[in-house]
């Protein structure tokens, strides 16, 4: 670990208690409380001077801060999207589907990396598979098994992070196969972007969603889009938005030529308090670095597991698990209820989740700021 957790608690969550639900909403830092504040002051005072005046170079540095964060080959790759389910839908509708398609993704994937794609099955008669997870997610083999039973697809799906089992995809394998066989690879980043370095160019990440509330820990109602060039010329988004044009500052000059890149993904005003928040968070996570994060979030979660097992409680998240993310048995709804009631008395926050057949599972997920101490007092409830 490169940083200092207790003096990065003192400085930027000054006021988080032992919050263990990151996977749910993060709170957001001390910096960037103040720049929403800021931002809400001036849009009080004088909007239309912030508005030009301060919030375009703002939005430009959310444009460029991103690319550089996935690195992405241009600023003009990303678009700023109220939420993940936003931005799946929005490119799901652009592509020129033809009947018998096929979109492959894992059986507990979130919907919003789901329901985008199942209900193309009814508006453009494409075949959705859904594959049995292999350790928690998807994998080259569990995908590989399913083309050779079904052929190949023209799309999957995956989330780097799932957001119950917690486990984490291998984004290079999948990429590189899908790459390779000529598949489109999308990725929902929600649980994973403020965590884990994602090299769409590397992956071969032709798609990339994420809303803002939850890794990066920003505002809710915002997250961006990212779409690699090319594939971007062939999309034809099914709303048009009127700054997702070409010459759309001529405002009755009606013209539907959509601009380059992910821009033609753009839905009208942005939100300004949110991409505020997203530039201001995310320069935390960049003095912090991804790798240590990653590396200081991932003993949580080891300790975690380790706690949970000597009490002889079932996990649902692997032993071996590479992320921020544990999710166990605590038994049936009564005992789980009565447990997340203890909790929530306690001051300790982690959520709730049913699996496939409604059996109650707790999950909890740290950040980058949590401590041991954080963690302790979610055991000590149990």
């Amino acid at each position: 670990m490169t940083y200092d957790v207790v003096t990065l608690r003192q400085r930027e969550f000054p006021n988080t208690g032992p919050y263990l639900n990151h996977a749910g909403i993060s709170p957001i830092p001390a910096r960037t409380v103040q720049a929403v504040q800021d931002c809400v002051q001036h849009l009080g005072a004088e909007p239309s001077h912030f508005f030009h005046h301060h919030f375009f170079p703002t939005y430009q540095q959310f444009m460029q801060d991103i690319a550089a964060w996935i690195n992405a080959s241009n600023p003009t790759d990303i678009c700023p999207v109220t939420s993940t389910s936003q931005a799946i839908s929005m490119v799901a509708t652009a592509i020129d589907w033809q009947a018998g398609d096929r979109i492959m993704f894992c059986d507990i994937e979130f919907p919003s990396n789901a329901y985008p794609w199942m209900s193309l099955e009814q508006t453009h008669q494409v075949n959705v598979v859904m594959i049995e997870p292999d350790g928690g997610t998807l994998t080259v083999e569990s995908l590989d098994r399913a083309i050779q039973q079904h052929s190949k697809p023209r799309l999957v799906a995956v989330s780097a992070l799932q957001f119950f089992t917690g486990a984490r995809a291998d984004l290079s394998a999948l990429g590189t196969y899908c790459h390779e066989n000529g598949i489109l690879f999308v990725v929902d980043a929600i649980q994973a972007i403020g965590h884990i370095p994602i090299d769409v160019q590397a992956m071969h990440i032709d798609i990339l969603a994420t809303g803002g509330q939850k890794s990066l820990m920003a505002l809710a109602g915002i997250g961006f889009l990212y779409v690699e060039r090319e594939l971007a010329e062939r999309l034809q988004p099914a709303s048009i938005g009127p700054n997702a044009v070409q010459g759309w500052d001529h405002w009755l000059k009606y013209d539907l030529t959509p601009l380059a890149g992910a821009a033609r993904f753009g839905s009208g005003t942005p939100n300004v308090p949110g991409i505020s928040s997203v530039v201001s968070s995310l320069s935390l996570l960049r003095e912090l670095g991804r790798e240590a994060i990653d590396a200081y979030t991932t003993s949580l979660s080891h300790y975690a597991i380790h706690e949970l097992d000597q009490r002889g409680y079932q996990l649902v998240t692997p032993h071996d698990v590479q992320g921020p993310i544990v999710t166990f048995s605590y038994g049936d709804h009564t005992t789980t209820d009565a447990l997340l009631q203890r909790l929530t008395e306690a001051g300790v926050s982690v959520t709730k989740h049913l699996d496939r057949i409604g059996n109650p599972y707790v999950r909890l997920s740290v950040h980058c700021y949590n401590r041991e101490d954080d963690l302790q007092c979610f055991l000590n409830a149990l």
